[in-house]
């Protein structure tokens, strides 16, 4: 499958994450994922592709589902990749948030009642069932467009305190979970500082107090201002 020259650099960063069968499968889904309009589910991908794909169709359901591959190791390396490319030098800009991405299914694994945060106000509670996942992202800047562009590297699945109460596990918060991907981040690229944004949901002691121990290499900015530039050294 030939992808444009434009994506050599991202291919190189990411497929040596990936077995040498593993990586040409997940070649081939990029190259349908930029092509396919509507739902970008593995059998749309393939719908699109048709006889472009080689093999069973099983087999590409498998790069999400059982190859062996890790998504801390591939989101570090998207991460390394966008730092080179979007800040060769100084400080970091990362934003945290989280979102509620809905799966009414019965059984589906990590499923719980969520605040829909954009059907919501304070007035009104609107509920949505599915999964809440804490995401951490780089803010990057590019040529086309005015403002800048979150671009996320890792994520975090958050579990209710209901259902880790009935696996036997200890119950973390969104912010617990960030400073972990945090955390992961500082370790997996050393030597480069980093600039930490978040909501109010983020403005919490534990976050403050993460930050505080890695302070030599971290900074939180409880709130971005309009007229704030996070770009300079």
């Amino acid at each position: 499958m030939i992808l444009p020259p434009e994506a050599a650099s991202v291919l190189a960063a990411l497929l040596p994450e990936f077995t040498r069968p593993t990586a040409v499968r997940f070649t081939t889904l990029l190259a349908a994922a930029l092509l396919t309009t509507g739902r970008r589910t593995v059998a749309n991908l393939l719908r699109t592709l048709r006889h472009l794909a080689p093999g069973h169709p099983t087999a590409y359901r498998r790069v999400l589902s059982r190859a062996p591959w890790s998504g801390l190791a591939l989101g570090c390396s998207l991460a390394a990749l966008l730092i080179r490319l979007f800040h060769p030098d100084g400080p970091v800009v990362l934003v945290g948030d989280d979102t509620v991405d809905g799966h009414p299914g019965r059984k589906v694994y990590g499923k719980a009642r969520h605040r829909d945060p954009v059907r919501s106000s304070h007035a009104h509670t609107v509920w949505r069932y599915g999964h809440k996942w804490v995401v951490l992202a780089i803010l990057v800047r590019f040529p086309f467009a005015t403002r800048p562009w979150a671009l996320p590297i890792l994520v975090a699945l958050y579990r209710s305190a209901q259902d880790d109460g009935q696996r036997h596990r200890p119950h973390r918060t969104p912010a617990q979970l960030m400073c972990r991907l945090l955390r992961l981040l500082l370790m997996r690229i050393p030597a480069r500082r980093f600039v930490f944004v978040g909501d109010g949901g983020y403005g919490t002691h534990e976050v403050a107090r993460f930050c505080h121990e890695h302070r030599d290499r971290l900074t939180l900015v409880s709130e971005l201002r309009p007229d704030a530039n996070l770009y300079d050294p």
